[in-house]
């Protein structure tokens, strides 16, 4: 399937699947959607202490980076899992431009480092950050109340609905512990009632540059 890097409304580039129609990204600005989606409004609840992080996609690395610039900037301790089925190309982690775009030049070795670790062994980024990736398909994942937020950040419905069923939110939801939090940019009424099947509260919040709406889901 062809893949190509295309540039964002921000600045940031993103990973393009033209047959599919769909990107690692919104257009409007992929730095911008994962500061949103991920840290506003749901890093954020965390209000710097520890955690331990799920993300259902791993992808670029973005949000695992942008995770890691906020962790040393509150000195947050955060546990770093990062699932993904078909990682990115080392040719396109050298095209991404992240680290530019977030003014991020010191800790280059850092993005570096987390696409060049190894799967399914825990890396040390520093003493506040472990960064674990797993490849697996997201219907393999069998935690059991092991986080305190999921980043769900799948390819769209309109690609990938099989990613967005009650069944994979009910694997989610077990994964969470206790009054724990999971955050998207999807704000489709079928994945809203995907999740209540699954257990958990949602709310609907405003969505990032381009989208109207986002949602966030609880479970107590």
């Amino acid at each position: 399937m062809k893949r190509e890097i295309i540039q964002t409304l921000d600045g940031s580039v993103t990973i393009h699947l033209p047959e599919m129609k769909e990107s690692y990204h919104s257009k409007f600005g992929a730095i911008r959607e994962a500061y949103h989606v991920f840290i506003q409004n749901g890093l954020a609840l965390t209000k710097g202490q520890p955690v331990s992080v799920l993300e259902i996609g791993f992808g670029t690395g973005l949000n695992a980076f942008i995770t890691y610039l906020e962790s040393v900037k509150n000195g947050q301790e955060i546990n770093y899992t990062g699932v993904e089925a078909y990682p990115v190309s080392n040719d396109e982690v050298k095209l991404l431009n992240y680290v530019e775009q977030l003014n991020a030049e010191n800790e280059k070795q850092v993005f570096t480092a987390m696409h060049e670790a190894d799967w399914e062994i825990p890396s040390q980024i520093n003493d506040k950050f472990t960064l674990l990736k797993r490849k697996q398909f997201f219907n393999e994942i069998n935690d059991v109340e092991k986080y305190d937020i999921v980043y769900f950040d799948a390819f769209g419905f309109h690609a990938q609905p099989e990613l967005w069923t009650a069944e994979i939110f009910h694997i989610m939801y077990k994964a969470l512990k206790p009054n724990s939090v999971l955050v998207t940019y999807a704000c489709r009424t079928s994945i809203k009632k995907a999740m209540q099947e699954a257990g958990f509260i949602t709310e609907k919040l405003p969505g990032p540059p381009g989208k109207r709406e986002m949602l966030r889901a609880f479970k107590h």
